[in-house]
């Protein structure tokens, strides 16, 4: 720390600012050696990595964009202070932050920024291993616009169309007619579709063959074979492989179940790794982040993870991810609370047994409902007695199972089906609660997860339903506070960048940057906000 800055720095700040406090606490942050497999050690020197990195994670907490950032650092004494600079130092062109990030994802160092200042944390007695850790997502919408499949197979056609002719126009002039022009030359949010579902069909069918033709004559002997390695002519192909057939019938859209799953499908010429995601009857193209942090009533609340899929990819696919990457961080929690997407009895036990971890979080309840007789309840699972063993169920009325196979889901999950003999439960009293099993061969059926899994989910369906449970969960809600912190203050919501690598970046550097503002609040004794409620369920609770 030059001695100048240190001086004058702490006489205009007596009462310090986040920056100042920062280095003061924890030091540097970053040192260069964190990023040196980035950067060549040959040729002209680089601009420190390790300055970038930090000023790359105040850009977030204050939400600037690169140029502000680059001013900031030259103008701003308390981030001088924390940068170590002197006091008339130039700084830096702003283009050299988008740089910097580049060769971050190029040699897969998205994750270096947040590990070392979970390290320094550590080190500073800030954060600790074990403990209660929680975990939720939110959706992250691209930055590209949502479009429906008219519009999403017009835009690609038209991209391919421009990215040739920049590349090729002599070759492109002779394949294209005025019609062409008409239908391509403007984007697709600009035009107007004809009315009537059969007239869109067929324009829907003429862009489909115009983009064979197209596809046609670049894998044709005259065209040059560099045409092929236009990215916007790969995205072309790709979409018009999975948007349509063409046979000898000619050229149709796919409908229904001939189309791609979401997750395979393109949704953007500009974003393919962007896809369209629906959660509770909400949909958007773009991404999820799911972020785990430290919940102790006695430290900081700290993100500890950040996890970046598509839209597409369920919350319970990420659960093993996150205790994986946690152990590798060596910050395994002892108590992990996640909401019900996150659990199954298979992570409850993969959690215990691989790392240690109580995975709390309410598992789905028994739906079974006869609907035969609404005044009685409905014999549920529950009601059964399971004979491990002898690989019987036996049922409230004493009557044993007859048949009991080992299965799969189409996921590969291993699971036991196990029938009654439709005769006993015919004349079984309790039918009408039980089974609306009439003809065939069997009555009541179950189905069973493989043993240990299966008294897990039981035990939890018990356990969930008791006050000290419901207690213990409550500490969940908290999490919701930091994406809503993570939204308002590095608009997590949106991201700016194109493709998922970029996007987890962004969201790597918006979680480093609520870590340091909320060890800057420790450090004050700012206290945690409270939860906001709105005046009508204000009313409503006091009612």
């Amino acid at each position: 720390m030059p001695e100048l800055t240190a001086r004058v720095v702490r006489a205009s700040f007596p009462k310090g600012t986040l920056a100042m406090r920062i280095r003061e606490v924890l030091g540097a942050l970053f040192n260069d050696e964190d990023f040196a497999e980035a950067f060549p050690d040959r040729g002209r020197p680089a601009i420190s990595p390790g300055a970038l990195a930090l000023v790359s994670v105040l850009q977030y907490a204050e939400g600037l964009s690169d140029r502000q950032a680059a001013d900031q650092a030259r103008a701003r004494m308390d981030w001088k202070f924390l940068l170590g600079l002197e006091l008339d130092d130039p700084g830096f062109d702003f283009t050299v932050l988008g740089g910097f990030r580049s060769r971050l994802i190029t040699h897969g160092l998205e994750e270096r920024v947040l590990e070392v200042v979970l390290a320094r944390l550590s080190e500073a007695g800030l954060l600790r291993a074990g403990g209660r850790q929680r975990t939720d997502s939110t959706h992250v919408l691209a930055a590209v616009r949502t479009l429906n499949r008219m519009e999403f197979v017009g835009e690609t056609l038209r991209a391919a169309l421009e990215a040739l002719a920049a590349a090729a126009p002599d070759w492109l002039t002779p394949l294209i007619s005025s019609a062409w022009v008409e239908r391509y030359g403007a984007k697709v949010d600009n035009y107007r579709f004809p009315k009537g579902e059969n007239v869109r069909r067929e324009w829907a069918e003429q862009v489909g063959r115009d983009g064979f033709a197209l596809l046609d004559a670049i894998d044709g002997p005259t065209a040059p074979a560099w045409l092929r390695e236009i990215p916007a002519v790969g995205i072309l192909c790709r979409a018009w492989a999975e948007q349509y057939h063409r046979d000898a019938e000619g050229v149709r859209r796919r409908e229904g179940k001939d189309l791609p799953p979401a997750r395979d499908r393109l949704s953007s010429p500009y974003d393919i790794d962007a896809h369209y995601g629906i959660k509770r009857g909400s949909g958007w193209c773009g991404y999820k982040v799911h972020l785990s942090e430290t919940c102790e009533p006695d430290a900081p609340h700290l993100i500890t993870n950040v996890e970046t899929t598509n839209a597409t990819v369920n919350d319970t696919e990420v659960t093993a991810t996150i205790h994986q990457r946690l152990a590798e961080r060596e910050l395994t929690p002892r108590e992990h609370v996640v909401d019900a997407g996150y659990v199954t009895a298979a992570h409850i036990l993969a959690a215990r047994e691989d790392h240690g971890i109580d995975l709390v979080g309410p598992v789905g309840i028994d739906t079974h409902h006869s609907g035969r007789d609404a005044q009685a309840p409905d014999l549920t699972q529950a009601a059964f007695t399971t004979d491990w063993e002898a690989r019987k169920v036996i049922c409230p009325q004493g009557a044993s199972s007859a048949s009991w196979s080992q299965q799969r889901k189409a996921s590969g999950t291993p699971l036991v089906r196990v029938h009654f003999a439709l005769a006993d439960c015919i004349a079984c009293p309790l039918k009408p609660r039980c089974t609306k099993a009439a003809n065939g061969k069997w009555g009541r059926s179950l189905t069973l997860l493989p043993r240990e899994q299966q008294q897990i989910l039981e035990e939890r369906r018990a356990e969930q339903q008791s006050d000290v449970w419901k207690e213990r969960y409550d500490v969940r809600a908290g999490v919701e506070g930091t994406i809503s912190q993570a939204v308002r203050r590095t608009h997590l919501r949106r991201t700016p960048y194109r493709g998922q690598s970029k996007t987890h970046l962004a969201n790597i550097l918006s979680a480093t940057a609520l870590n340091i503002t909320r060890v800057d609040a420790w450090l004050n004794g700012t206290p945690l906000g409270s939860t906001r409620v709105s005046d009508l369920a204000r009313l409503t609770l006091a009612a």
